[in-house]
């Protein structure tokens, strides 16, 4: 459906237009009518359908700009969701001068008051910042006609609910709401009961949770095997741009190290992080200066990046619909994705599980061997030399190249050449990564007599927390909270295109030194838990 066809604004549908939209999601094309018809809204949709347009553009055309007063709020559960759907809420009204203000936690509160002196008339926020704003009276709801709770099974997932639902009541009773969640757990739906008025459901099917744009792999390996084998599989699928997800924030410390240690361009994301070097690292990611990004679920929730080619689930998520929130990071606009699951042998049932949430058969992958992902490396490094020729001007360097030839066999430069752009699987840094406490044992999966453990109703609230030996305690509410063939598919096949020259020469250095030393020392992570 074309976004004209909705009932949208001149000034709207220019700014759709000078965004790049030209069809209008499911998603988008239900919701915006009733929005702009006042109704009160339940959208079932994943990340990457489209669903911050769909409330952001009718509100917009609802809001009055004569009016200096807060009129609509948006309810985030994270600070990166946040400054997204403020960002593109102001970008869609821009050419209306809407005035739209952020606001969360990690940032100066001083500053947020100064900006909200500025009367904007949409706040966008994460619950605990908002409150601190109530409280302090920075922030006055009493004139909001429209409320989003957006991700509203994330925010249930990290104990904002008493939160919300403390911010809902100083929203005037008489106000349009709109709730959007990719599931719906009993929690989310008495909120609908409560809060809404006679709500419309907008619900995209099961069999659309996973987009058919997506590869999606699974390889059975033990704990001990995962890390050597993901490099290996960057070396033979070549990813562009990859997101790694670990199930806690120790496990993306020790993944974005080890990786770094390997010569990989990569770097981690959790909410134990400042929000200068979140930001940091996302603005690196997004402008395609760091290849790999190694997150938590929370911290990935949200992010808007366009491009990411592959998806890699260090660790299978305990809960099934966390996997349509990693998957939904690669494949979007119709471009191809491919994603790709590690299992150990006794998690196989929540496989099983997320299958049968998806509707959708993970196929099993063959893990490559050291040769494969060696000649992966060299696909990958003559055609970076090759690029490399077809754009550089040779004249000034062909006196200096007849002395080299002169001195040494061509066959023996260009050797030398693919050695400095590649590194022997057997030669790489050992890393070992600190093994997670095992996942419970699914209801009647494997030899489980007593049935117990896998997928329960409530969700689980500790799923962020380190595990293993030395991990943290499983007990009482959640006090580490996140807030703030080899699968090609249609893509070019050879090395990880990531690693840099200079990457490449320190791992090297590295290893030569690691050798003087002894022949047997591994690269081992240790983060403070």
């Amino acid at each position: 459906m074309k976004f004209k066809e909705l009932g949208l604004s001149d000034s709207l549908l220019k700014a759709v237009t000078r965004a790049g939209y030209e069809e209008a999601t499911p998603i988008q094309a239900e919701t915006i009518p009733m929005v702009l018809d006042g109704k009160d809204v339940i959208g079932q949709a994943q990340t990457g359908t489209g669903k911050t347009a769909a409330f952001a553009l009718p509100i917009l055309q609802r809001l009055d700009f004569d009016n200096p007063n807060i009129q609509a709020l948006v309810i985030s559960p994270t600070r990166e969701l946040a400054i997204q759907t403020q960002e593109e809420v102001f970008r869609l009204g821009k050419d209306e001068r809407a005035k739209v203000q952020v606001v969360y936690g990690g940032s100066d509160i001083r500053r947020q008051i100064r900006n909200l002196k500025q009367h904007p008339q949409v706040i966008v926020g994460t619950p605990g910042r908002l409150l601190d704003h109530i409280r302090r009276g920075t922030v006055k709801l009493d004139h909001v006609k429209m409320l989003v709770l957006d991700e509203a099974d994330e925010m249930l997932d990290m104990g904002f609910l008493d939160d919300i639902e403390s911010i809902i009541k100083q929203v005037p009773s008489e106000r349009q709401t709109m709730l959007f969640s990719a599931t719906m757990p009993p929690e989310i739906k008495r909120i609908g009961v409560q809060f809404m008025h006679e709500p419309h459901h907008v619900k995209i099917k099961a069999k659309e949770l996973t987009a058919d744009t997506v590869d999606q792999y699974y390889v059975k390996a033990k704990e001990f095997e995962k890390f050597d084998i993901m490099t290996r599989l960057f070396d033979v699928q070549a990813p562009e741009l990859t997101i790694v997800f670990g199930r806690t924030k120790r496990r993306v410390d020790e993944l974005s190290k080890g990786l770094e240690a390997r010569g990989y361009n990569a770097a981690g994301i959790h909410g134990d992080l400042s929000q200068q070097r979140r930001t940091q690292i996302m603005r690196q990611f997004k402008a395609g200066k760091l290849d790999i990004l190694v997150a938590t679920d929370v911290a990935a929730r949200g992010l808007d990046v366009s491009g990411v080619t592959h998806v890699y689930n260090y660790d299978i998520p305990q809960d099934p619909d966390s996997y349509v929130h990693r998957v939904g990071r690669t494949g979007r606009a119709g471009h191809k994705g491919v994603s790709l699951t590690f299992v150990t042998p006794n998690e196989m049932e929540y496989l099983r599980v997320i299958e049968k949430l998806t509707k959708k058969r993970m196929l099993p992958l063959k893990p490559p061997t050291e040769e494969e992902a060696f000649s992966g490396q060299l696909a990958a490094a003559e055609a970076s030399v090759g690029a490399l020729v077809a754009k550089t001007s040779t004249d000034k360097y062909a006196e200096q190249a007849a002395e080299l030839l002169k001195k040494y066999d061509a066959t023996d430069l260009v050797a030398a050449l693919l050695n400095d752009l590649t590194k022997d699987d057997s030669t790489a840094v050992p890393v070992k990564i600190t093994p997670e406490r095992p996942l419970p044992r699914h209801k009647g999966g494997g030899n489980n007599r007593r049935g117990g453990g896998g997928y329960r109703g409530n969700r689980n609230r500790n799923s962020n927390r380190g595990g293993g030996r030395g991990g943290y305690s499983h007990n009482g509410r959640n006090s580490d909270r996140d807030r703030g063939g080899h699968g090609r598919g249609d893509h070019k096949s050879g090395g990880y295109k990531g690693r840099s020259r200079d990457d490449n020469r320190s791992n090297n250095r590295n290893h030569d030194d690691g050798r003087r030393q002894s022949s047997k020392r591994s690269y081992t992570i240790r983060t403070n838990d």
